[in-house]
């Protein structure tokens, strides 16, 4: 029999926060405050995956710079990190729900990203103290999927996978690299990943995740 849950582990961006715009003009932004070339949205994505970016996005810009750029990846990674935190805002009543989870629940955040990046916006929230447990992909040797991410993130709460779930936005990342670790999922619902993942357990829609997510937990 699955033992109820004790824990909760929450994905951070597109989950409980969102940027009032999005990406690729927070991206213009950045490019245009420093005097760089236009980035496509894609491409740096696509760069985001093949380098390893743990304590800034510097190496990830460094590779979609021109050998002949004037501007430095820091400089950029800097503008951008900036442009996302102006941008950066929570989802209605975010802090309610993390706050009335904690008095049934453990409940963590697994966010992949860079150190700076990643521990800014928390800063930028106010959300330093809002978990129990917050664990950062960059400061890890892995980022989601891989299992040991979603290792780590128990560890820190000391529970088992078997006894949290997964609450989070991107089916492969979150969903299906949860369940691959063990977790049971609840897959939030977006304008980006409108479509259930066959491995969510739940789905719910971004603006219905406070009304309805304690009850989904009740039920997982």
């Amino acid at each position: 029999m699955t033992p109820s849950p004790v824990a909760v582990v929450f994905d951070l961006d597109d989950t409980l926060a969102v940027t009032a715009r999005r990406r690729q003009q927070l991206l213009d932004e950045a490019t245009a405050h420093v005097g760089s070339t236009d980035i496509d949205r894609g491409a740096y994505l696509q760069a985001h995956g093949s380098v390893d970016a743990t304590d800034t996005r510097a190496p990830i810009f460094e590779r979609l710079l021109d050998e002949d750029a004037t501007v430095t990846p820091t400089a950029l990674a800097a503008a951008y990190r900036d442009a996302i935190e102006e941008a950066l805002e929570p989802i209605p009543n975010a802090v309610d729900l993390v706050e009335a989870l904690r008095r049934e629940y453990r409940v963590g955040l697994l966010t992949d990203g860079p150190r700076v990046a990643q521990r800014g916006k928390l800063v930028e929230l106010g959300w330093e103290e809002l978990f129990d447990a917050v664990v950062i992909t960059g400061e890890l040797q892995a980022g989601k999927p891989d299992p040991r991410a979603f290792a780590a993130v128990c560890d820190a709460l000391e529970v088992g996978p078997e006894e949290a779930v997964f609450v989070g936005d991107r089916p492969e990342v979150d969903i299906a690299g949860a369940a691959a670790a063990g977790f049971r999922t609840i897959q939030v619902l977006t304008p980006e990943n409108p479509n259930r993942h066959p491995r969510a357990d739940a789905a719910v829609d971004r603006e219905n995740l406070v009304e309805r997510l304690p009850d989904l937990l009740h039920s997982a």
